[in-house]
């Protein structure tokens, strides 16, 4: 049978989306940001696994990464390798690879101001990591650190931390999102933000949502613009205690020098 070709597959038509994430549009990138929070009480909180507010430097750092569980280590039954995307000390995107010693913390060999991003690359025969894997600063205990600039809660084998630092030149465009909630009874309304917090730590609400064991779409028609070294962040309070909360952004990066 001759092989079906399409007019799309050709790229006469093809939606502008579709090109950007195949890597066809010059100084464009698509990014994606998950978040999940288990517990989230009535302060508000970061959309991510960990309560404590997430850390980040003005000068770029050392970080220690490492995992709360021994398994997590290069011969290991959990994760093995896992690679680490952030800032450094100009806000220039920067990443590598780590390979993880257990609870014993490991230098990075780059420095950061942000890490926007963490996912493991190899596993042993668990297939995930089996502990908490975290990126930080300060005293580690027992392979936790004082200072968490990111984290892969265990098993997720990528991070799920819904904020995002806006590379040096770029410019970040929100183009869509969302955030839901759970709670065993139904009662509690969770207030879910998303906020723009400025190089100053100036924190600006850019959209507010409520719900009640639901989920909320927020969709930009005109894209919300966010100037290089801005984070973006998902937040959420609930009305009452032990709230699930998880949320996504989509966020497309131009270079601003195009030339």
């Amino acid at each position: 049978m001759a092989e079906i070709s399409s007019v799309s597959r050709l790229g006469r038509t093809e939606p502008f989306w579709l090109q950007i994430s195949r890597g066809q549009i010059s100084w464009h990138r698509a990014v994606t940001v998950f978040g999940y929070n288990p517990d989230i009480d009535t302060s508000e909180e970061l959309v991510w696994p960990d309560g404590a507010t997430i850390s980040s430097s003005e000068t770029a750092v050392t970080l220690k990464i490492s995992s709360n569980n021994a398994n997590d280590t290069s011969a290991g039954t959990g994760a093995r390798t896992v690679l680490i995307t952030g800032l450094d000390g100009s806000h220039n995107e920067v990443s590598e690879t780590v390979t993880l010693n257990g609870t014993t913390e490991v230098n990075s060999a780059n420095t950061y101001t942000h890490v926007n991003s963490m996912s493991i690359l190899t596993v042993g025969s668990g297939g995930s990591n089996a502990g908490h894997v975290y990126a930080g600063t300060g005293t580690v205990t027992l392979g936790v650190p004082a200072n968490i600039f990111n984290l892969i809660e265990t098993g997720f084998n990528q991070s799920t931390t819904a904020s995002y630092t806006i590379p040096a030149g770029y410019t970040g465009y929100k183009v869509n999102g969302g955030i839901s909630s759970g709670q065993a009874g139904g009662s509690n309304c969770v207030t879910g933000k998303l906020v723009i917090v400025d190089p100053n730590g100036v924190t600006r609400v850019a959209a507010v949502n409520a719900m009640n064991n639901g989920f909320s779409q927020y969709d930009f028609t005109l894209p919300l613009q966010i100037p290089a070294m801005y984070t973006v962040q998902a937040r959420a309070v609930g009305s009452s205690t032990n709230n699930i909360v998880a949320a996504n952004f989509q966020i497309l990066l131009v270079k601003n020098d195009g030339n």
